[in-house]
């Protein structure tokens, strides 16, 4: 008799794939099977990069050659072989259903095996981003605004000098606006773009 066994793809990588092309990123596959399979499966979900017969150890070197091409790198993994290659890429992604050593190593743990969370990552980051620089902007216009004034920079030109209850009514105030635009975070969906 005959036993065949092969690795299945995971739910919804081509989705994945087509969303990650969709936002503008090449997706690789590195992988210890052989040039055929690697192509097959690339051709099946819309890989643009194939690296086949890379034995485990060998990952992270693959890794560092996309990043010394000028590549920002991310790398999705499960495996304890993947672990080297989480640790060596510019972002690791850990797959929940994964090793301990994988989930350890990658800087982002993916709670479900569903690929398409990677692109809720990226959105995520990007809205996080957002309001980091938001929030600087407001931080540094109260500043800006505030200390000269405080200072006395308007007293010359209208006798006017800031009493220090409103200075640090208006620090306080600087604050609060600033965790009150980092709280409305608890308003970001998700967005089904799969």
């Amino acid at each position: 008799g005959i036993i065949a066994v092969a690795d299945t793809l995971k739910d919804y990588s081509k989705e994945a794939v087509k969303m990650l092309h969709k936002i503008g990123k090449r997706v690789a596959i590195i992988t210890g099977d052989n040039k055929r399979v690697g192509q097959a499966i690339a051709k099946l979900v819309g890989i643009d990069k194939i690296l086949a017969e890379v034995l485990p150890q060998e990952k992270s070197a693959e890794i560092k050659k996309l990043q010394n091409e000028g590549n920002i790198v991310a790398m999705i993994g499960d495996g304890i072989n993947d672990a080297p290659a989480l640790a060596q890429a510019d972002l690791g992604i850990a797959l929940g259903s994964g090793t301990d050593v994988a989930m350890e190593t990658g800087e982002i743990v993916l709670i479900k095996d569903d690929l398409r969370d990677v692109i809720t990552a990226i959105d995520l980051s990007k809205y996080t981003l957002n309001k980091i620089k938001q929030n600087l902007f407001w931080a540094f216009f109260y500043n800006i605004i505030g200390i000269p004034i405080a200072a006395g920079i308007l007293y010359p030109f209208t006798g006017w000098l800031l009493n220090p209850t409103m200075a640090s009514a208006a620090m306080a105030f600087s604050s609060v606006s600033v965790i009150l635009n980092a709280l409305l975070m608890k308003r970001y969906k998700v967005k089904t773009i799969y």
